[in-house]
């Protein structure tokens, strides 16, 4: 390949990945005031100044265009690291203690519920009028985070076992509830917590229900994160 074509293929490669940003930023900015269902293809298309068929080619259809919205608000940055092995990730699983370990869940919990919160308070409320589309979304969404409760679940009983009685199966079923984005979206925009405040409430709720009970008058605060 001559150098001239180098460039020309990176020039192409730079201008499809400034449109698919421009189609994602577009689609984020509908859905989030209109929603999904108020949302067309066609007026994100007029938005991010492309054709329809651009969209359809760069991103996909229109339930494409709301999980790959719902991955970039997750992932919060343009880095291409898969989650799992971003630095928090990493820090959470080399905790060396289980109560430094849900500090950094529920750290991680609390920036991923601010991130995604809108767009899915919006899709769990919409989906209710019955819209495949929408069940499909939030069966998906609702699967990824049971399985990284499973996950995590799994991790705290190999690493530092569960309190007595509760199963791995039953740990990751209540770490999935209470970080529901339903319940944060109650705590937060309904009872007008801040998210100081949902991180504690989180960090409690998650040491009190999966591990054994500190002896009385031990602190409950979160252990300072290394």
């Amino acid at each position: 390949m001559t150098e001239k074509r180098r460039y020309s293929t990176a020039l192409r490669t730079q201008q499809t990945a400034l449109t698919r940003t421009r189609i994602i930023d577009a689609a984020r900015e509908l859905f989030l005031e209109h929603g999904y269902l108020g949302t067309t293809v066609s007026a994100i298309s007029r938005s991010a100044q492309v054709s329809v068929q651009t969209i359809y080619n760069t991103v996909g259809n229109k339930p494409a265009l709301l999980k790959t919205v719902y991955d970039t608000m997750l992932a919060g940055d343009d880095e291409p690291v898969p989650m799992i092995d971003r630095p928090e990730f990493r820090a959470m699983h080399a905790a060396e203690t289980a109560t430094e370990c849900l500090a950094h869940y529920t750290a991680i919990g609390r920036t991923i519920a601010h991130r995604v919160l809108p767009l899915v308070s919006m899709a769990l409320a919409q989906a209710a009028t019955g819209d495949p589309d929408l069940r499909a979304f939030t069966d998906t969404t609702e699967n990824e985070r049971a399985f990284g409760a499973n996950h995590l679940a799994n991790h705290l009983h190999s690493r530092f076992g569960l309190r007595s009685g509760l199963t791995p199966a039953d740990a990751a079923d209540i770490l999935w509830a209470l970080t529901a984005p339903e319940l944060a979206d109650r705590l937060i925009n309904r009872r007008g917590w801040d998210w100081d405040k949902y991180q504690q409430w989180l960090y409690t709720a998650t040491t009190e229900s999966l591990l054994t009970p500190e002896p009385s008058g031990m602190s409950t605060d979160p252990p300072r994160q290394k």
